[in-house]
C-alpha cells in the first residue's frame, strides 16, 4: 500500500496544516485562485469530530457564494427558519428572515460539511493528504519559516512551502512551534456534553437557559438533533464529568425539564464532553507562516459561532496570502479581530454563566448586532471583489495569484 505521504510533491506555495472546515476551505480558495496548495489532516478522511455544528448567516452565506450550499442541502441537511430562546419562563421566538441571499441556517454534521469542502478543495487542484502527521517546521538561513516535516508510519519528509499555513485546532503544533503566544485571552471557560438524538421534533435552533445552566437543540443530517448541555467549567469537573450521561440529564432538568422526558427516551449517540478551553487571539501571521480557525482565534462554544468564524476567517487569510505581502497579513489579523473581539468578549460573558435573565437577554441582542455587522462585511467584501460576477463568486480575482507568486519568487 503507498504511503499517503509519497504522493507529496517536494514544494508548494502553501502547506494547510489541518483539513477541518479552516483549513480545508482555505486550501479551496487558494487553488482556486491557482496557488500550488497541500493540505495535510491527521484524521481519516471523513472523520468526525466534536463540534456545535451551528452555522450563523454569514457562514451559510458564504457556503452560498462558493457553491456548495446546494451540496449541503443535497446531504440532506434540514433548513433552520426559526430560532427560539428560552429565558426561563420567557420564549422569544425569531424567524429567519430572507436577506442577503440566505433564507435559512443550516447546521451540517462535520462528517457532511469538512467533506465537502476538503473535495471542493481537491476538485481545484488542491492536494489533500489524510493520516499524515506535521512533526513541525523548516527554516531557512534567515530564520523564516519555509515548509514542514511530515510523518506517517515511520517514513518522514521534508516538504518546502512559500507559507505554512496552522489550521489545527486550538492545541495546534504550529502555533506552538512557531511561537504564537496568545495576546488576549477570556476569563471564563465553560464545558459541554453532547450526544445525538433520533426522534426530537426540534423546531429550528432551540437555546434553552437556567441559572449556571444551558441547553441547545440543533437539527442536523440524518433526522437527528444535536443537544448540547453545558455549564461552568468548575462544575464539570467537580462531579459532571465522572457519569456524562447523569450529568448531561442534571443540566437537561436544569434548563429544559419539559423536554427531559422526550430527550431521554430518544435513540442518544454516545455521551462526548468539551471540558472547555480558555478562549484567546494568537498573532494571525509571521515570517512564513499563518494561523486560522481555533488556532489563531478561539472562543467558548457556547454562542455555537465557531464554523462561521472559520469559514469567514479562511476567506480573509486566502486573500492576504495570495496578495503576498507582510501588509496584507497584517490586515487579516486587523480585520479579523475588528470583528471577533466584541464577539469574543460577549461569547465570553455569557460562558461565565453569572449573568440573570435580564443581562442575558441583553448580551444576545449585542450578540446579534455584532453577527449583523459581520454579514455586512462579507456581503461588502464579496461585492468589493466582484467584477464581473463570474469564476466562483469573483473569488480568483480578488486573490491575485500572479501578484502573490511575483513577491514569492522576489523574495
Amino acid at each position: 500500500m503507498t504511503n499517503p505521504i509519497d504522493t507529496m510533491k517536494p514544494s508548494y506555495d502553501a502547506v494547510i496544516v489541518g483539513g477541518r472546515c479552516a483549513g480545508a476551505a482555505t486550501a479551496m480558495l487558494l487553488a482556486r485562485a491557482g496557488l500550488d496548495v497541500l493540505v495535510v489532516e491527521q484524521a481519516a478522511a471523513g472523520a468526525d469530530t466534536l463540534s456545535t455544528l451551528a452555522i450563523m448567516r454569514a457562514g451559510v452565506l458564504q457556503l452560498s457564494r462558493w457553491g456548495l450550499l446546494d451540496a449541503v442541502k443535497a446531504a440532506g441537511t434540514p433548513p433552520i427558519r426559526k430560532t427560539t430562546f428560552f429565558y426561563g419562563d420567557h420564549v422569544l421566538d425569531i424567524a429567519i428572515q430572507p436577506r442577503d441571499g440566505v433564507d435559512a441556517l443550516y447546521a451540517p454534521r462535520r462528517t457532511v460539511l469538512d467533506t465537502l469542502l476538503a473535495q471542493a478543495a481537491l476538485r481545484a487542484g488542491a492536494d489533500v493528504v489524510y493520516r499524515a502527521r506535521v512533526d513541525g517546521v523548516l527554516r531557512d538561513r534567515r530564520g523564516r519559516v519555509s515548509g514542514v516535516a511530515v510523518e506517517n508510519g515511520g517514513v518522514a519528509r521534508r516538504i518546502a512551502a512559500r507559507i505554512v499555513i496552522g489550521a489545527d485546532g486550538v492545541n495546534s503544533t504550529i502555533a506552538r512551534t512557531v511561537g504564537a503566544e496568545p495576546y488576549r485571552f477570556g476569563r471564563h471557560v465553560g464545558a459541554v456534553i453532547y450526544a445525538r438524538a433520533k426522534g426530537v421534533d426540534a423546531d429550528g435552533y432551540q437555546w434553552r437557559y437556567s441559572p449556571g445552566a444551558s441547553v441547545g437543540l440543533i437539527p442536523t443530517n440524518n433526522e437527528e438533533t444535536l443537544v448540547f448541555a453545558a455549564t461552568t467549567q468548575q462544575r464539570f469537573m467537580s462531579g459532571l464529568r465522572f457519569d456524562l450521561a447523569q450529568g448531561f440529564q442534571e443540566i437537561l432538568r436544569d434548563s429544559a425539564p419539559t423536554l427531559e422526558a422526550s430527550i431521554t427516551r430518544a435513540e442518544l449517540t454516545p455521551y462526548r464532553a468539551f471540558a472547555g478551553h480558555a478562549g484567546m487571539f494568537r498573532p494571525a501571521w509571521g515570517q512564513g507562516w499563518a494561523l486560522v480557525g481555533d488556532a489563531g482565534y478561539f472562543k467558548d462554544p457556547i454562542t455555537a459561532h465557531g464554523i462561521t468564524d472559520a469559514l469567514r476567517d479562511a476567506e480573509l487569510l486566502a486573500r492576504a496570502v495570495a496578495r503576498g505581502t507582510d501588509a496584507a497579513l497584517a490586515e487579516y489579523q486587523r480585520i479579523r479581530d475588528g470583528l471577533s473581539i466584541q464577539l469574543f468578549s460577549i461569547t465570553d460573558e455569557i460562558a461565565s454563566f453569572a449573568w440573570d435573565m435580564s443581562r442575558l437577554q441583553a448580551l444576545h441582542r449585542s450578540l446579534s448586532d455584532e453577527m449583523g455587522r459581520e454579514v455586512k462585511y462579507v456581503v461588502q467584501s464579496w461585492n468589493e471583489s466582484e467584477p464581473d460576477g463570474e469564476d466562483h463568486g469573483g473569488a480568483r480575482a480578488a486573490l491575485q495569484p500572479d501578484h502573490w507568486r511575483l513577491q514569492s519568487a522576489a523574495r
